[in-house]
């Protein structure tokens, strides 16, 4: 495993170590962690009075999120899934996940001519889902490199939300820059976790 401190502490150094400890879980661990995390998730005050998610289709080694979607659809809730569109992400209210297809970076996303965008005054009181390879404490994350989602979160006035399992936790800082948006809340398999950044 790359470390975060020092020469190996580069984004992309640990984007690839943290990868390949991903392709070693055996799926049947992998789906218990991950239905803990939707327990935890699904069990927040936050959740429970949420009326919208902004939900992300999972993509090669992320956390699965469709269990996620499904449940909070029959919790009553709205979900929209996000579109790049010219390098922003655009957010559609989606109701089923039959009949995504692959953008431009593989990553599963509704047809906008077959939804309806959401409209950023519905933002208040939401919840975001953040994908990421690996978080730290401080609600940092390392993703897949296009910054897409920080763009969208400088602005974002809800709650974000890291889904984590726990050994893509870090114990140590991970490298940011000015433009990288924390985490308000981790949530893992074991614990959820309030980023403190009064440090």
């Amino acid at each position: 495993m790359a470390s975060t401190y020092g020469e190996d502490a580069s984004k992309s150094a640990l984007r690839s170590a943290y990868e390949a400890v991903e392709t070693q879980l055996a799926p049947a661990h992998a789906e218990r962690v991950d239905r803990e995390v939707r327990i935890h998730f699904t069990a927040m005050a936050a959740y429970r009075d949420a009326s919208l998610i902004l939900a992300y289709v999972t993509y090669r080694n992320e956390m699965d999120t469709t269990e996620l979607i499904k449940k909070a659809w029959k919790d009553g809730k709205r979900v929209a899934v996000p579109v790049c569109d010219r390098g922003k992400l655009v957010f559609y209210e989606v109701d089923t996940l039959e009949g995504m297809r692959a953008g431009s970076r593989g990553v599963l996303e509704p047809d906008p001519t077959e939804c309806t965008p959401v409209s950023p005054d519905d933002f208040e009181g939401s919840i975001c889902l953040v994908p990421g390879l690996v978080f730290d404490a401080e609600g940092y994350r390392i993703g897949y490199g296009a910054g897409y989602y920080d763009n969208f979160l400088a602005d974002y006035p809800g709650l974000k939300v890291g889904l984590v399992r726990t050994l893509r936790i870090s114990s140590n800082p991970l490298p940011h820059d000015d433009h990288d948006i924390p985490m308000d809340v981790l949530v893992s398999d074991g614990s959820v976790w309030v980023c403190d950044r009064t440090a």
